[in-house]
């Protein structure tokens, strides 16, 4: 079960609150705690006037098709494991029955799925991809995990992004500090985190597996606009000062400011 809408005025709905889903896959807890995730960053900068109150409307048109996917993921399992009517019944006991010895049958065993982060492809704060990439991470993926290397010491690529916007780049690119140095004062300036596949100085983390430009489809220059979230904004095989800021000026629910013919400084 879920509200139609899960903001009210002044009034947001998160977790079970807002819904309430069958406890197969662990999406009962994991989905409120992203509820809190989308909402607590939106709030804080409109608290703080740094985005308008429309970037609070986000949050149901975001939330509220993620939990419509946990609905339909978590019904297809119960209606797997509790079977209703003939037909089903039959395939369910097929199913199980030839899934025994035989390997393709096991895919259908619905046991329930893992709850995983979803994708908010249509996410008004997505910046349409210009360029072409392959892999997983569209605009509105969470951002995956990869180890890394900082000083020397071995960490993880998600301990260093959320909390403030973030520009991930992949190598190095001077067209990266121009675009940063170019934002509108207006604009929050990212945090710049760089990922480099050999040593580039102190302030890059190392790729120590290759696994990070693998998983991003990342080349020399490549960038990615990363929420607080750490769900993405938007990517770039090279991003410009333009790009960057119509992006940020989005993501944060400025849409006047997102579609403006130049930036400040141009």
């Amino acid at each position: 079960r879920m509200l139609q809408r899960f903001r009210h005025g002044r009034v947001f709905f998160a977790g079970d609150s807002a819904h309430q889903v069958s406890p197969f896959g662990a999406r009962g807890g994991n989905s409120g705690i992203e509820d809190a995730d989308n909402l607590a960053w939106k709030l804080e900068l409109v608290l703080k006037g740094a985005a308008p109150e429309a970037l609070l409307e986000s949050y149901d048109s975001e939330r509220v098709p993620a939990q419509r996917e946990n609905v339909a993921i978590s019904s297809r399992t119960i209606n797997f494991m509790s079977a209703k009517g003939p037909a089903a019944l039959a395939f369910r006991d097929a199913v199980l029955e030839l899934a025994e010895g035989t390997p393709f049958a096991r895919a259908f065993v619905n046991s329930g799925r893992l709850s995983t982060p979803a994708v908010l492809c249509g996410s008004p704060l997505n910046t349409p991809d210009r360029d072409g990439f392959s892999g997983a991470l569209v605009p509105g993926a969470a951002a995956l995990d990869a180890p890394v290397s900082k000083a020397g010491n071995e960490g993880w690529l998600l301990a260093e992004l959320g909390g403030d916007f973030t520009l991930l780049v992949f190598g190095g690119s001077a067209a990266v500090e121009a675009a940063l140095n170019a934002l509108p004062a207006a604009l929050p300036r990212p945090r710049l985190v760089a990922v480099a596949a050999e040593r580039e100085g102190d302030g890059a983390l190392l790729d120590v597996k290759g696994v990070a430009f693998r998983r991003y489809d990342a080349r020399p220059g490549t960038a990615y606009l990363v929420r607080p979230d750490q769900h993405v904004a938007a990517r770039w095989r090279e991003v410009d000062a333009r790009s960057l800021s119509a992006a940020l000026a989005r993501a944060l629910g400025r849409e006047d400011e997102a579609h403006a013919p130049a930036i400040a400084g141009e």
